[in-house]
């Protein structure tokens, strides 16, 4: 299965500010799609149900994408949205963070309506990831913003209170960027720590969902290097993959242990990451 990556471009690194297609050897097939409201792409997800992939584009819009790389649906542009990343919602609709107005917005999969703030504004310093967990809580990664303002940490939300965040993870060793949750219904978090540091300590954490405490740490010893860890997934084959600048790394989802680099590609500062069609 195809293996699609947004590269950054311009404040989110010398990357390609393009969607580029790897095949199952982890070798470059080019561009997925050449269309140009497509500019230093970020958050990726499938909508399962009508076979399309929902990108966000920095030029502050949510793009649908066909199998064969055309755009079909456009909200057009939206000012002041700075999308990052995308999931879906129990509900159907596509969720995307709003690293501007520091909330979550909600698009009816059409993206032929306006979005609904989904979470209050500025209700953390600086949204990254986010997930639904299999209880129906929802949890955002509330991490450190390129102006080095954040507090690092997992909050929850129970649905009935979505402006009450709870602080879930308390880990002083944790810088958040992405977040997945595991076949298991635990949090996994990709991790820079302390964020934009050339030193910085990188893993991927995984945390229990209901106590927040710290179930162990994917680290990727000298199997890859993990600069820059961004966009997590499960992958069709039960593995975790994480995008990061120049490759994409795997780990074993049961025991831990990374597997390697699958794409190897200089200049890549990928953000996300899926399997699709």
């Amino acid at each position: 299965m195809p293996l699609l990556v947004t590269s950054a471009s311009g404040t989110n690194g010398d990357g390609y500010g393009a969607l580029l297609a790897f095949d199952s050897d982890g070798k470059l097939v080019g561009a997925f799609s050449d269309d140009s409201r497509i500019v230093d792409p970020r958050g990726l997800s499938i909508d399962r149900s009508e076979g399309l992939l929902f990108l966000n584009s920095g030029r502050d819009r949510v793009l649908a994408l066909g199998a064969g790389g055309m755009v079909v649906r456009d909200t057009g542009p939206i000012e002041g949205l700075n999308p990052g990343g995308g999931n879906f919602g129990p509900d159907g609709r596509y969720y995307v963070g709003s690293r501007s107005a520091r909330t979550v917005i909600a698009f009816a999969p059409s993206l032929n309506v306006t979005g609904e703030s989904f979470l209050p504004t500025a209700i953390v310093p600086f949204p990254r990831g986010f997930a639904f967990g299999h209880d129906g809580r929802f949890f955002l990664a509330s991490g450190t913003g390129p102006n080095g303002v954040g507090d690092n940490t997992i909050v929850a939300f129970d649905l009935s209170e979505s402006a009450r965040p709870v602080r879930l993870v308390s880990d002083p060793e944790l810088s958040p960027l992405d977040l997945a949750i595991a076949p298991n219904g635990n949090i996994v978090v990709s991790s820079e720590h302390p964020f934009g540091a050339a030193d910085a300590v990188t893993s991927v954490r995984e945390y229990d969902a209901r106590s927040g405490h710290l179930v162990r740490v994917f680290s990727p010893g000298n199997a890859a290097e993990l600069r820059r860890p961004r966009g997590l997934r499960f992958g069709p084959d039960g593995q975790l993959y994480c995008v990061a600048q120049n490759e994409v790394v795997s780990f074993d989802s049961n025991s831990g242990k990374c597997l390697g680099t699958v794409v190897q590609l200089t200049r890549l500062h990928g953000q996300a990451l899926a399997f699709f069609p």
